[in-house]
């Protein structure tokens, strides 16, 4: 039978760590604090706002929200960013993306400061990961998939992957997060010609592709891990990336499967979370 790897289990591990080092924190006076920058109010955008914010209240690490219209200025949305850089009481940030039309979104991510970027969305920050530096953070989304591997005691070193999905979001930092791993990693994507005969090959299959249930059964082997990172809305239904109905029969004994919902979504907010913890951590050793 296809085992299942759900978040809970791993946030609830997540949840006790990360209690006990906010806890020393607060012992030595410093209180891990997030701030959370929105352009507009975007329903998806409040949706994770909340969720994220119950989250932290729970492990003790404080909230501050900068909420800005949506017909921002680059000026002053920028403005924002050196506030919280400027900041030494906020710890990390997250800021929501997309941005609205008009903002050059790479200007503003770059400047954010390496040190509060919590969701790796600054090139210095992805620079690290892909040098395998370890300055900086990974983006929550590849670091959730890394800590539900190791939370189910599945390895990576010498196990052949295959990451569906190049974007800087997740394909391309969890496939070198992977490699720095030992695993052998290829990476596909919507040019890789018959990406299916790649994927039927691999020990883990990664799919990161934002394209609800586009993976059938087709494009797995019995005996897989798939970690099926997509969150979708089909036919009034969220959803992942992996047909997963179809699918999971076909990994079968000794296969493993996230779900969507109760896979790596609620891993996602935990790794955030983690990230405030430890930025916390790190300025308070400067």
């Amino acid at each position: 039978m296809t085992q299942m790897l759900t978040g809970k289990e791993v946030v609830a591990a997540m949840r006790d760590d990360l209690t006990a080092r906010v806890e020393t924190l607060k012992e030595h006076g410093i209180t891990p604090t997030l701030a959370i920058v929105r352009v507009g109010e975007r329903p998806d955008d409040l949706s994770y706002e909340r969720a994220a914010v119950k989250r932290a209240e729970g492990l003790g690490i404080a909230v501050r929200t900068f909420a800005l219209p949506a017909d921002a200025s680059q000026a002053a949305l920028e403005a924002v960013i050196d506030e919280v850089n400027a900041d030494d009481a906020l710890h990390g940030c997250l800021l929501f993306r997309p941005l609205p039309a008009g903002i050059d979104e790479r200007a503003v991510c770059d400047r954010l400061a390496p040190e509060k970027d919590i969701d790796g969305i600054s090139s210095a920050s992805l620079a690290g990961v892909f040098a395998d530096t370890g300055e900086g953070f990974p983006p929550a989304t590849a670091q959730a998939c890394l800590e539900m591997l190791d939370f189910y005691g599945i390895p990576l070193e010498g196990k052949s992957v295959v990451v569906l999905g190049r974007s800087l979001v997740i394909g391309r930092p969890v496939a070198c997060m992977m490699l720095a791993r030992h695993a052998t990693v290829t990476l596909a994507h919507s040019r890789t010609a018959d990406a299916a005969a790649h994927t039927r090959e691999a020990d883990i299959v990664v799919c990161a592709t934002g394209r609800a249930r586009a993976y059938g059964p087709e494009y797995f082997s019995p005996g897989q891990v798939v970690l099926d990172v997509g969150i979708n809305f089909a036919d009034g239904e969220l959803c992942g990336d992996v047909d997963f109905a179809a699918v999971e029969p076909v990994l079968g004994d000794g296969g493993a499967i996230t779900p969507v919902p109760g896979g790596l979504g609620s891993v996602t907010t935990s790794v955030t979370m983690a990230h405030v913890v430890a930025a916390a951590e790190r300025a308070a050793s400067r």
